[in-house]
């Protein structure tokens, strides 16, 4: 398990618990005088587009529009994949193919 995200709000972190599959849970933890609540579970691409992380949604239309040869923003495309390679470093995940 790793840290997916950290919420300010305890019913965000608890609505993203629901939303991702495998061991999971919850931690709260006091940073300065603040309550956070950190998510961990597994580091799945999948999990990510439940919590809405990383563009993936929108990068799953972009995705769907260039396999059909529609019209799609192509600097955006590429901006998305560069934030992913830096992420799929840090959770150990390959990119795959058909999103390039």
């Amino acid at each position: 398990m790793k840290i997916l995200n950290v919420y300010d709000n305890r019913d965000d972190a608890e609505e993203a618990l629901h939303k991702i599959t495998g061991e999971k849970k919850i931690v709260s933890d006091r940073e300065d005088n603040k309550v956070i609540y950190k998510l961990f579970g597994p580091a799945t691409w999948s999990n990510f587009y439940q919590i809405d992380m990383f563009n993936l949604k929108e990068l799953k239309t972009i995705v769907e529009a260039k396999a059909t040869n529609q019209a799609y923003n192509e600097a955006k495309h590429s901006e998305i994949l560069q934030m992913l390679e830096y992420f799929a470093q840090s959770f150990d995940l390959d990119i795959p193919e058909h999103w390039l």
